[in-house]
């Protein structure tokens, strides 16, 4: 065979393995592809200082729960910074995440995640200083920090729908979650 041949059996073979593997992401089910957005708000009891950094994935480790236990990829010593990546086990599958936004001046850190054939996810959190006239002076016995976050979900094949779904509904109550979670943590703090 002639290179000429040899060049266009290749891009033949791409071809067909590229549409191959678009017909096994999409799933075999048929349908639309689900999509789902929540947004809740909670108040952090401390100053924006001390509540700000919570929201970083290496320092959630204070305050999630055990299964957060994410292991960064970049960088290495693991640090809270925009472009951070890191991956996460959810129960059985395995996601990777990147820090898309970290700026804590502005209040404002977004994470997007993807679990392969399964999901997408974008995590948006807005986090608001005190109104004028308020404490914020550093210390976590004053102040309080108002904190919005958007998830939104997105199914990457039609079988993956309802667990879609299901995140979406649990996504709901995420805000009490997380409030309590970083509330507990705080008491802890303050005792010290």
């Amino acid at each position: 065979m002639n290179k000429p041949m040899i060049f266009a059996l290749m891009i033949l073979l791409i071809a067909v393995a590229g549409a191959a593997l678009f017909h096994h992401l999409r799933g075999s089910a048929p349908g639309p592809l689900y999509h789902v957005r929540t947004e809740f708000e909670f108040t952090v009891h401390a100053p924006y200082s001390v509540a700000a950094p919570l929201f970083g994935a290496e320092k959630e480790r204070v305050w999630a729960s055990d299964s957060w236990n994410p292991k960064f990829l970049y960088p290495l010593p693991a640090q809270d910074v925009e472009g951070a990546v890191f991956q996460v086990s959810h129960g059985h599958h395995h996601a990777t995440w990147v820090n898309a936004a970290f700026d804590l001046d502005q209040g404002h850190v977004q994470y997007v995640y993807f679990i392969p054939d399964t999901m997408v996810t974008r995590i948006d959190i807005h986090l608001a200083r005190p109104q004028s006239g308020t404490a914020d002076d550093g210390n976590t016995g004053s102040g309080t920090t108002k904190v919005r976050v958007t998830y939104e979900r997105t199914a990457l094949n039609a079988a993956a729908n309802e667990h879609v779904r299901e995140f979406g509904e649990a996504d709901r109550s995420n805000g009490k979650t997380w409030g309590d979670d970083i509330e507990r943590y705080l008491a802890t703090q303050r005792q010290h």
